[in-house]
């Protein structure tokens, strides 16, 4: 079987294999550090009791049978250290089925922890990244020639995460069809960044500019990444140039960083090293071993087989966005941002120790690592890493309709919850339950380049409405409704 293997793509495969692990990695840090405060056994929503559902005892997941913060934890460390051995390099120098057993060993323990990971792993990048751990785990060791079939379908991944995309924007928001989307997307995006607001105020012109670039980008380049060499290598540097742009002006967890790994798919040795000489020329490989052709084959024949539903939604007028087509969460279909936010919303979260919430009462903000809330704070850069209870923050002010995570949070607060608060940027009142919380709905916008100099502030806000009236004790569910 020598027309698989393929001696031309060995820094693809570095940068695919190294690449999707080092996220892996982060994603599992990620669950370490928010899954026990956000789902564990007294999350906001405690893992047990989704455990009980019908729908979840349908799920593939190590938690199906057992759940205890303990094994979360293992399987979150556990993940960590294979993860950062595949960056490092250690299974690929082995046999060819050495890389594939870490990557599926990382695909099986982060699908068993996205499984029951409910709204706050409701991602399209988790699915992306259970995709691409699961299609990268047959490219083998360096040892032995890279499959050329799961090039390929690394490839078809690419295509369906920038076409879809493309696609449902056209369909989607008017604003994407007449170039006026980024008049308002760097300002209401979920998370900016310390960019996002210089982005903002480049002139309209530009904005129209990045709006058929990225139509260029979504919905033409992604054609030629299956054209021959080099043109296959130059539409792979067209997307992972976008995605840089976007990393630069926005935190979208891992989608960007992943996206510019999976691209380089398309990257051949000869182009790779006449853009970076430095670039060591790939090693002497063997054929593929026979059994493991025949793995690699297997793989690919399941993964086209897959590819129907994800292909069918493409074409279909009423595309899904970030949908998975079956438990596994293989060959998925992707899309963002379908529909641009025109106005900024923000829950601003406020306690108070006062004894009763009247005009006397001092009030003081919880503030939220990622998320907008002192008008005076500078935007940070979190991406590649996942703040999800700030995210879903994003979604609330948006008028979310689950809101019973919301409800639970206000409680921790009130409980002066130490796993809780560890989330938080800031807790006004060091550790001590307020007596009573409340949250607050506001209008923000970028301050105007005048505005910052002579007011000093990074956003001009205006309140917009109550979500949650002043409680004390436990809120009920109907408390939380945004008027």
């Amino acid at each position: 079987m020598d027309w698989l293997g393929a001696n031309d793509y060995g820094f693809a495969r570095d940068v695919l294999q190294r690449g999707t692990a080092a996220i892996y990695l982060i994603a599992f840090l990620s669950t370490a550090a928010q899954f026990p405060a956000l789902l564990g056994e007294h999350g906001l929503l405690p893992t047990p009791a989704f455990l009980r559902s019908v729908y979840a005892r349908r799920q593939p997941t190590i938690f199906r049978w057992h759940y205890s913060d303990r094994l979360l934890l293992v399987v979150a460390w556990s993940g960590t250290v294979v993860s950062a051995l595949l960056v490092a390099g250690i299974p690929q120098l082995g046999p060819a089925w050495s890389p594939t057993v870490a990557f599926l060993l990382i695909w099986a323990g982060y699908l068993s922890i996205v499984n029951v990971g409910q709204t706050f792993y409701g991602f399209g990048w988790e699915s992306l990244l259970l995709e691409a751990g699961f299609t990268v785990a047959f490219l083998g060791s360096s040892q032995v020639a890279v499959p050329v079939t799961m090039l390929w379908l690394v490839r078809w991944l690419v295509f369906r995460l920038e076409f879809g995309a493309g696609l449902i924007k056209m369909r989607g928001d008017r604003s994407w069809r007449d170039l006026t989307a980024l008049y308002y997307h760097h300002e209401t995006q979920p998370m900016p960044n310390p960019l996002s607001r210089f982005a903002h105020l480049l002139p309209r012109w530009f904005h129209r500019f990045e709006v058929l670039g990225n139509h260029f980008a979504q919905l033409v380049v992604p054609f030629f990444l299956f054209a021959p060499q080099p043109v296959a290598s130059v539409a792979a540097a067209v997307i992972i140039l976008t995605q840089l742009w976007l990393m630069m002006t926005g935190n979208f967890a891992w989608l960007n960083a992943i996206t510019i790994v999976l691209a380089s798919a398309a990257i051949s040795d000869p182009v790779a090293q006449f853009v970076i000489p430095a670039i060591p020329a790939d090693g002497t490989t063997t054929a593929l071993p026979p059994w493991f052709a025949a793995l690699a084959i297997a793989a690919s024949a399941l993964i086209l087989v897959l590819s129907w539903w994800p292909a069918r939604n493409l074409l279909s007028p009423h595309q899904l966005m970030n949908a998975s087509f079956n438990r596994w969460h293989l060959v998925n279909a992707y899309g963002a941002f379908g529909s641009v936010t025109k106005r900024r919303y923000e829950v601003i979260v406020e306690g108070t120790d006062a004894e009763l919430p009247d005009d006397s009462a001092v009030w003081r903000a919880y503030e939220f690592k990622g998320k907008p809330g002192d008008p005076r704070r500078v935007p940070r850069q979190f991406a590649p890493y996942h703040l999800r209870l700030d995210w879903l923050m994003w979604f609330l002010a948006l008028g979310s309709h689950d809101t019973r995570w919301f409800v639970v949070f206000l409680t921790r607060l009130l409980e002066g919850d130490r796993r809780t608060l560890r989330l938080l940027q800031s807790d006004p009142f060091s550790g001590t339950p307020p007596r009573w919380v409340r949250a607050r709905v506001f209008s923000y916008r970028f301050a105007t380049r005048n505005e910052r100099r002579t007011e000093h502030l990074w956003w001009m806000r205006e309140e917009a409405g109550t979500l949650v009236p002043p409680v004390s004790g436990p809120p009920r569910a109907s408390e939380s409704g945004q008027s």
